[in-house]
């Protein structure tokens, strides 16, 4: 379920990309983020990610980066773009270090935004978004692939794309396992841009939707569609 809705949260995450993409850089109003699932942070705001699946699991981890992807659709990807690969109207955020003084930055930057000569680059997200959605987008954002990191695997992943979508139809003869198998093999090669252990990669994705159904083979093809448009 977690995967399927980070699908539609891509999917949404397109359409915003794509119908303000000719609105100038920090005229945006923030919008509200459901943070249900998450462990709530109270007291004063944190230096450091606390939604590390080396702190909170990796189901957790996969909630914040569900939760991640849709703030960031919402509030982020007009100008650092979609899947944070920023098209250089904005810093590519994938690149900030997933260490604290990559989150020291990144938190001062959320809370206050960020003006130069008197004009709005970046509105300040924190008093209105809290901090769960902004270690959420966080955790979104430093799992993100490495600048090229899917090449040697794109053409590999198209072709299993398209063998997805003929079991849409029909997925009485599909190998699911070796499937799942090989898609896993190939997340476990994927480093991100940011030192992060483990990248939230399409592959990664589609490995951990297939179950051998009709609708999830649909999930899994659709989020191969979107992560490579989005690589290239």
């Amino acid at each position: 379920m977690l995967h399927l809705n980070l699908t539609r949260a891509l999917t949404a995450g397109v359409l915003t990309l794509v119908a303000s993409q000719a609105l100038a850089h920090g005229d945006v109003a923030p919008q509200a983020v459901d943070t249900t699932g998450l462990p709530e942070i109270e007291g004063d705001w944190l230096t450091e990610n606390p939604y590390r699946a080396e702190k909170v699991g990796e189901e957790t981890w996969q909630r914040a980066i569900e939760i991640g992807a849709s703030g960031y659709n919402q509030n982020c990807a007009r100008c650092h773009g979609l899947e944070v690969v920023s098209g250089g109207l904005a810093p590519d955020l994938r690149f900030l270090e997933a260490e604290e003084y990559g989150d020291e930055w990144y938190v001062e930057r959320f809370r206050e935004g960020y003006t130069q000569n008197g004009i709005t680059k970046m509105p300040a997200f924190g008093e209105l978004l809290g901090q769960e959605a902004a270690w959420a987008i966080r955790t979104y954002i430093e799992a993100r692939p490495d600048e090229g990191a899917l090449d040697d695997f794109a053409e590999e992943l198209k072709a299993m794309r398209d063998q997805m979508e003929g079991y849409i139809a029909d997925a009485s003869g599909a190998d699911t396992e070796a499937l799942k198998a090989r898609l896993t093999e190939i997340s476990a090669q994927i480093e991100t841009a940011s030192g992060a252990p483990v990248a939230d990669s399409v592959a990664y994705r589609a490995a951990n939707l297939i179950d051998g159904s009709a609708e999830a083979f649909k999930s899994a093809s659709e989020v191969l569609t979107i992560g490579l448009s989005a690589a290239h």
